[in-house]
């Protein structure tokens, strides 16, 4: 059997986030990305096909590039044919946008060696109803010279203790950061932050912190502090799903496990 990657996006307002989750709402199935991708699939192949993706994105988050694999039990069907054939049969907040062949030994999750999430920040005096579904809207324009020195200790082979949700179940906090940078974009501001995996809420716990200390005027060492604390009660606010994007997922260079 063909081991074929996709490439997908989607808006993850109307979903449960990423995972099947079959029994999560009194026993009954939640609407999640993974089932309806899955439920395409055994249209297509007339068979249950399991999909593994890259990462598990939460209720709200969405997606420019989701990385998943699934193994066809069809050899008929091209590759790249699964695009247009999957989108007929996904609802309209899900899209493939990619999808080729790769080694039978390849694991979306397993074989990824860096994640990119960037969150979307509207500082301007009013969003359009457009965007709204896509942004934090923070009604205040802030430093980002300030933000990105707090930002700057963002680098390294880092505890992030401090800002996983209560009840993560990762075996270890820690977590490889290549950069995290925050870059103005008209009425918007971009956290944009690269890893070789996130804990639980992480981006989101990150970018309410960083926000909420530099409107209260904390300095970086503070932040550093709080980095160092590993006590996730002296971090802010977490920033809410809809400005989050799970950017792009690389699969080159050195896999760190986690």
């Amino acid at each position: 059997m063909r081991n074929i990657l996709l490439t997908l996006s989607y808006d993850g307002t109307d979903f449960c986030g990423w995972q099947r989750q079959d029994r999560a709402a009194g026993g009954k199935a939640v609407r999640t990305v993974q089932a309806a991708v899955e439920a395409a699939l055994q249209k297509i192949h007339k068979q249950p096909t399991p999909l593994y993706g890259s990462g598990r994105t939460d209720s709200g988050v969405h997606a420019a590039a989701q990385a998943a694999n699934f193994f066809s039990p069809v050899d008929s069907i091209p590759a790249e044919n699964y695009v247009p054939a999957l989108n007929a049969f996904l609802p309209h907040d899900v899209r493939i946008n990619a999808a080729r062949c790769v080694d039978e030994h390849f694991n979306a999750r397993f074989s990824a060696t860096a994640r990119t999430y960037r969150y979307v920040i509207y500082c301007g005096k009013s969003a359009r109803a457009t965007e709204m579904r896509y942004v934090w809207q923070i009604h205040h324009q802030p430093d980002i010279r300030v933000l990105n020195e707090m930002a700057a200790h963002l680098h390294g082979e880092i505890d992030c203790a401090t800002f996983a949700a209560a009840g993560d179940a990762s075996a270890s906090t820690f977590r490889f950061i290549e950069q995290a940078v925050f870059c103005p974009d008209g009425d918007k501001l971009v956290f944009e932050i690269t890893a070789n995996a996130f804990l639980w809420k992480m981006v989101r716990s990150l970018t309410g912190t960083l926000i909420q200390f530099e409107r209260e005027k904390r300095s970086p060492d503070y932040f550093r502090h709080v980095l160092d604390s590993r006590d996730r009660r002296k971090a802010g606010a977490t920033a809410p799903a809809s400005g989050l994007f799970l950017w792009n997922v690389r699969f080159d260079g050195v896999r760190r496990h986690v």
